[in-house]
C-alpha cells in the first residue's frame, strides 16, 4: 500500500477533547520505535537510495533536522505569535547533511536529545495553554499546541512508515 506524501495530507483539528496525555505517549515513544526497527534492518540498507528519494538514514536525520522548529513553533505559540515560523518545503538541512555518514545509533541519539528538550518544554503545560494557537503557516489553519504535537507524532509516524516502506522493498 503506497503511503501518501507528507505535503498532500489534510489535517482536521475540530476534536475539543484534551487528548494532550495521549500524543505526548506516541511522542515519547518514537525513540524506542526507531531503535527496535532500525536493530532488524541489515546496515547495507540503511543508505540505499531508491528512485532519488531519502535512505533509511535520511529518513531519520530528517527528524533530528525538524526538532527545532517544533520547539520554536512551541514558544511562537505561547507567545501569543499570529503566525508559527514555515518550514523549509525543500528540506534543505536533510538534502544537505551527510546523514548516510553516521550510524543508526549516532542518529537516532541525536534525535533522543533533541526529542528529550522538546518533551522538557511540553511536560510543565497546563490545559490553559495546550489550547492556545496560532496559525500554521501552509496549512492556513489555526493549529493549538495539543494540534501541534498531534502533527508532529503524525510526522514522525510518516517517517517510520517510509523506513518500513523501505526496507520492504530492499
Amino acid at each position: 500500500m503506497k503511503q501518501v506524501r507528507w505535503f498532500d495530507r489534510k489535517f482536521d483539528f475540530n476534536y475539543e477533547e484534551n487528548i494532550f496525555p495521549s500524543i505526548v505517549e506516541r511522542l515519547l515513544g518514537t525513540t524506542l520505535r526507531l531503535e527496535d526497527k532500525l536493530s532488524k534492518i541489515p546496515l547495507a540498507k540503511q543508505t540505499i537510495k531508491l528512485d532519488n528519494e531519502w535512505s533509511i538514514l535520511e529518513h531519520i536525520g530528517h527528524l533530528s533536522d525538524l526538532e527545532p522548529l517544533w520547539q520554536i513553533r512551541l514558544q511562537e505559540i505561547l507567545a501569543g505569535k499570529e503566525f508559527m515560523t514555515a518550514a523549509d518545503l525543500q528540506n534543505t538541512k536533510t538534502e544537505q547533511a551527510p546523514h548516510n555518514n553516521k550510524s543508526y545509533t549516532e542518529l537516532i541519539g541525536e534525535f533522543a536529545q533533541l526529542r528529550e528538550q522538546t518533551l522538557k518544554m511540553i511536560e510543565p503545560l497546563d490545559e490553559n495553554e495546550i489550547y492556545k494557537s496560532s496559525l500554521h503557516p501552509r496549512l492556513k489553519t489555526p493549529m493549538r499546541v495539543m494540534d501541534l504535537f498531534l502533527f508532529v507524532a503524525e510526522h514522525d509516524d510518516h517517517h517510520l512508515a517510509k523506513i518500513t516502506e523501505l526496507n520492504r522493498l530492499l
